[in-house]
């Protein structure tokens, strides 16, 4: 929000042909505002109140050439619902589709909670809907809502509270209290809770720099969020041993069992992220017929919903995970990987834009599809035990088990960050409960990485 101090007027202008005849003129940084009225006393009453604010040094608006203090009262009788809408348009253009879905999903369910005390909505569902896939996707509003998501949204626009009443504790923790539950009234994950108070957090910063407030009243606030556990728990990281079985049994499932067993490979012997391995192509990889390799990451590929993408389609290509849009990040591979990956490219061949894997449309590998195969494996492999320790419940952790396993192996824990694809303070976070080796050191003092499975050539070789 621009705002000035260089304010000019000019005398009061009469206009004897208007209904308002008596005009009130000035300037904000020489831009000219006006405002008419009835009368010349409500016209000098009004010139009087502008220079008031001149003389006891407000800033005027550049765009609207209200004073400061009158531009904030006019905006704190915008109710949340608007200020959330204006915010998601602003945001929008400049968001990739899979955010827009998070900010979407975070002001759905707290929006419901700011509203006149007593009101409840009497289908929550229906509205949390309306919310969700309507107002704040802006790719919707091309289209007018559904009848019955009008009807919640109009009771939504009279109930929504205003921006004055969004500065009063009570209010506020009664809508952060919403962001721990689900619709149904159970408790919701840490990490969901987490994550979109982030967003709302970010939509107050925004207001205040837009003049709704003077502060973020979310600062200060004494509000405990539920405990998200960043750490790893170690009993569910499968070992080498379970690793080893595990992706036997993917090879060995029907289906796309076989097609799966490298992508799964890629998850453990790189550390790489699903959406990684999605986009991965042939020409990313270095893959000698002996010794180590080299994987040169680009980006990922993220399911976002073609309701939230600009072209409409379902996935997006992302630059790597908090790198700028052309960064790339080198992972030498062991030769197991790279024979595996050989393998693999000479028995299914690589997509026609030389992605390595693909489902069997030749587009884009679906979650949930290679969910369901994993999910088989662990059945058909671990024992009861196993099991009760959830070991390996998810795919995801075989990227904890292949950074764990270099951590093991005393491969040095930056040298693994950047691997990852971490930061350093993340790497260490994130497998606080995990022992690592004290790494050897020479007479002289200088340290050396121990032999094994997790130490590549010093220099790995370019990708190709």
């Amino acid at each position: 929000m621009a705002m000035s101090y260089k304010v000019r007027f000019w005398e009061i202008r009469e206009r004897p042909n208007r209904e308002r005849g008596f005009e009130v003129r000035w300037t904000v940084s020489g831009r000219e505002k006006s405002e008419s009225f009835r009368t010349k006393g409500l016209a000098e009453s009004r010139r009087a109140k502008l220079m008031t604010a001149a003389r006891d040094g407000e800033p005027f608006d550049l765009r609207s050439g209200l004073p400061a203090s009158e531009l904030r009262a006019l905006k704190q009788r915008t109710t949340w619902y608007a200020l959330a809408r204006e915010y998601i348009e602003l945001r929008w253009d400049r968001t990739p589709g899979n955010t827009r879905r998070t900010l979407a999903d975070a002001f759905a369910t707290i929006t419901p909670a700011l509203v006149e005390p007593g009101a409840v909505y009497h289908h929550p569902r229906v509205l949390r809907r309306a919310l969700y896939s309507w107002a704040f996707n802006k790719n919707a509003w091309k289209t007018e809502p559904a009848e019955e998501w009008q009807e919640a949204l109009t009771w939504l626009e009279r109930n929504s509270l205003p921006v004055s009443e969004l500065e009063d504790p009570d209010t506020l923790r009664r809508a952060l209290d919403a962001l721990c539950r689900k619709l149904d009234g159970t408790a919701a994950a840490a990490k969901t809770v987490k994550r979109k108070k982030a967003a709302v957090n970010e939509a107050f910063g925004v207001a205040v720099e837009r003049g709704y407030f003077t502060h973020n009243p979310l600062h200060g606030l004494r509000w405990t969020a539920p405990e998200a556990a960043d750490e790893v728990d170690p009993d569910c990281v499968p070992n080498p041993a379970q690793v080893a079985r595990l992706l036997e049994a993917v090879r060995h499932l029907p289906g796309r069992g076989p097609h799966l067993y490298a992508f799964f490979a890629c998850m453990y012997h790189a550390a790489m992220r699903p959406a990684e391995v999605i986009h991965l192509g042939k020409v990313q990889c270095r893959l000698p017929p002996t010794g180590w390799g080299l994987l040169n990451l680009k980006g990922g590929v993220v399911t976002a919903g073609r309701e939230r993408t600009d072209n409409g389609s379902v996935h997006e290509i992302h630059p790597l995970k908090r790198r700028a849009a052309k960064a790339t990040r080198p992972v030498p591979i062991p030769p197991v990987l790279v024979r595996i990956l050989r393998e693999h490219i000479e028995q299914f061949g690589v997509a026609p834009d030389g992605r390595i894997f693909r489902n069997a449309k030749g587009n884009y590998i679906d979650a949930s599809a290679y969910g369901i195969t994993w999910n088989r494996a662990r059945e058909a492999t671990l024992t009861l035990d196993e099991h009760a320790l959830e070991i390996a419940k998810r795919p995801y952790d075989l990227r904890h088990a292949g950074i764990s396993f270099w951590l093991a192996s005393g491969v040095d824990p930056a040298e693994c960050a950047r691997r990852a694809g971490q930061s350093i303070q993340v790497l260490f976070r994130h497998y606080a409960k995990f022992s690592w080796p004290r790494r050897a050191t020479t007479p002289t003092g200088s340290s050396r990485t121990p032999c094994g499975a997790g130490r590549a050539p010093r220099r790995p070789m370019r990708a190709g």
